[in-house]
C-alpha cells in the first residue's frame, strides 16, 4: 500500500504574512528583508551580500576616502583651496538604494506642439524649479492670451502648462515681466528636437 502523504510545512514571513518565497512581490519587500535574513537565509542569499555591502560602504563613508594621493594622512577636504567656488559638487539627492539623483537645472523650455495639422499646443515645462505654482501661472497665461491653459502632468510624470494656440514669440516677455526671478537666458525653446536658447 502507499504511504499517505505527509502536510508541507510553509514558512510564512512576520512581516508581510506570506509565505517566504513570495516575500519578494510583496510591496512591502523592504519591510520583510530583516525578517527573512534572520529566519530564512537560504531562500533569498542575494540579501546576504546585500547587507554585508552595505555594512562596507557605511564603513567607507564613516572613514571616509582621500583623494589627494599622500600618505601623511591629510585628507582632500581639510586642504586649503583657493577657488572653492569652481570645486563646488552639483547638489545631489540620495534615493532608496544609494541611487543619486541630482538637481533639476532651473530652465524652463518652451515647446510648440501641432495636432490634427492645424492646431497648436504650447507647452512650458519647469516653471516650478523657480517657485511659481503652475495653477496660478497657467490662469495668468490663459487671461493674458485668451486662451485655454491647464496644467497637466507631462510624459515623465512631471507637471507641465499646456497653452492652446501658438503663443512661443509673445510668452518670452510675458514670462519675465511676470515674473523677474525667471531671467531670459534660462528660457529655451526647442526646435526640430534640438534645445535652443532664446538670448
Amino acid at each position: 500500500m502507499a504511504e499517505k502523504p505527509q502536510p508541507v510545512k510553509v514558512l510564512y514571513c512576520a512581516a508581510c504574512s506570506l509565505p517566504a518565497e513570495y516575500c519578494e512581490f510583496s510591496p512591502d519587500f523592504e519591510k520583510c528583508k530583516p525578517w527573512l535574513v534572520k529566519n530564512a537565509p537560504e531562500l533569498y542569499p542575494d540579501l546576504l551580500k546585500e547587507e554585508e555591502a552595505d555594512k562596507v560602504s557605511e564603513q567607507l563613508q564613516s572613514v571616509g576616502i582621500s583623494s589627494g594621493g599622500g600618505r601623511d594622512g591629510a585628507t582632500a577636504s581639510t586642504a586649503p583651496t583657493g577657488n572653492s567656488s569652481s570645486n563646488k559638487p552639483e547638489e545631489v539627492k540620495r534615493l532608496p538604494g544609494g541611487k543619486v539623483k541630482k538637481k533639476d537645472k532651473q530652465e524652463v523650455v518652451i515647446e510648440k506642439v501641432i495636432r490634427n495639422k492645424r492646431k497648436c499646443i504650447t507647452v512650458v515645462k519647469g516653471l516650478e524649479l523657480f517657485g511659481i505654482k503652475l495653477s496660478d501661472a497657467s490662469k495668468k497665461l490663459g487671461k493674458k492670451f485668451a486662451t485655454g491653459a491647464s496644467v497637466v502632468k507631462g510624459p515623465t510624470d512631471k507637471e507641465q502648462i499646456d497653452v492652446q494656440g501658438d503663443i512661443s514669440l509673445d510668452i518670452v516677455e510675458f514670462l519675465t515681466d511676470t515674473w523677474p526671478d525667471v531671467p531670459e537666458a534660462a528660457i529655451y525653446f526647442i526646435e526640430d528636437g534640438k534645445k535652443v536658447p532664446v538670448v
